[in-house]
Parts: C-alpha cells; sequence; structure tokens
C-alpha cells in the first residue's frame, strides 16, 4: 500500500509538471507562431519591461508567489523547533514578524518573472499579449484557466492511478510467467 502511494505521488508529480510544461509551451508558441519574429538576443528593452509587468499583474502572478514568503519563513522556523520545541510560542510570534518583514520582497520575484517574459518575447508580442488578457477572451482565460489547470491535474492523477494499477497486473503476469508469485 505505501509503495502504491508513493508510486501515485510521483506519477502524479511528473503528470503535473509535464502539463505545467506542456501549457507553457502552447501559450508561448502560438504568439511567436503568429508574429514570426524571434526575441532578439541582450537586455530588454524599457517598454518591454513595462509591458511584462503589466502581464504579470494582469495574470495574478502575486498571488502565486505571496505564499512562497511564508512557507520559507515557516520552514526557516521549523528548523529552530528541531532545536527545541519549548521555543514554539515565541518562534510563532517571531514567525509573524519576519513574514510581515520579507513579504515586499515577492516584489523581487515578480520583477524577475517580468524580465523572463521580456526575454522571451517582442516588444510587439508583448504588447499583443497583453491586448489579449485586456480582451474578453482573455479576461475568461484568466479566470478559467486555473480551473483547467486543476481539473487537469484531478484527470491526470486518476489517469496515473489508472494506468498504475494497469502496470502493476502487466507486471504480474510477466513475473508468474517467469515462477514468481507475486
Amino acid at each position: 500500500m505505501i509503495a502504491h502511494l508513493a508510486m501515485r505521488h510521483a506519477v502524479t508529480h511528473h503528470l503535473a509538471a509535464a502539463l505545467v510544461a506542456l501549457l507553457v509551451i502552447a501559450v508561448a508558441r502560438p504568439v511567436a507562431a503568429q508574429t514570426g519574429t524571434a526575441k532578439p538576443a541582450g537586455q530588454p528593452s524599457p517598454t518591454s519591461l513595462l509591458l511584462a509587468k503589466q502581464i504579470v499583474e494582469i495574470k495574478g502572478i502575486k498571488n502565486v508567489f505571496e505564499p512562497l514568503v511564508r512557507g520559507v519563513v515557516e520552514k526557516a522556523k521549523d528548523v529552530f523547533m528541531q532545536t527545541n520545541f519549548m521555543w514554539a510560542k515565541d518562534l510563532n510570534e517571531v514567525a509573524a514578524i519576519e513574514q510581515k518583514k520579507y513579504a515586499p520582497r515577492v516584489d523581487e520575484l515578480l520583477d524577475a518573472t517580468a524580465r523572463i517574459y521580456a526575454n522571451h518575447f517582442t516588444e510587439q508580442e508583448l504588447k499583443d499579449l497583453l491586448a489579449f488578457y485586456k480582451s474578453p477572451l482573455g479576461q475568461k482565460t484568466l479566470v478559467e484557466e486555473p480551473k483547467v489547470l486543476e481539473e487537469a491535474m484531478i484527470n491526470a492523477g486518476d489517469w496515473g492511478d489508472s494506468l498504475s494499477q494497469e502496470v502493476i497486473g502487466s507486471m504480474r503476469e510477466e513475473m508468474k510467467k517467469r515462477g514468481h508469485d507475486m
């Protein structure tokens, strides 16, 4: 049972990573294909960075990154808790202070993400992408895409479970042919 759960977790994790990668490619390639232009090498222009920051904002990427600060603070708190669990009350209070202190650092990630966008898309592509996200279909995409991804991940997990059972059954049959009763 434990092996099955570990296998399910591994399969689900790998499927999730593959799905996210495919979705990123699927979103990025059509825009580049439509314009037929490649991103020039070098530093992005100030206009490109500004457009990319607007895209990062409209996509709500800050909501994705904000829990990271909390996670880092909690992980650090856990390190100290291993030293002495009697410090829990003080560590919880200090962790709350540290979360507030480091929360603005999320802006560093937002700026870096905008720079990544600006490095992958031309200025015109960024304008087109921003226009898309401001359009009714773009607005719907922003609302529906997280739901689609969640459903796709659930489906991928179920599919992985089913495939896992099929593979286990097939392996048992093959091992039985070799004289091993599993």
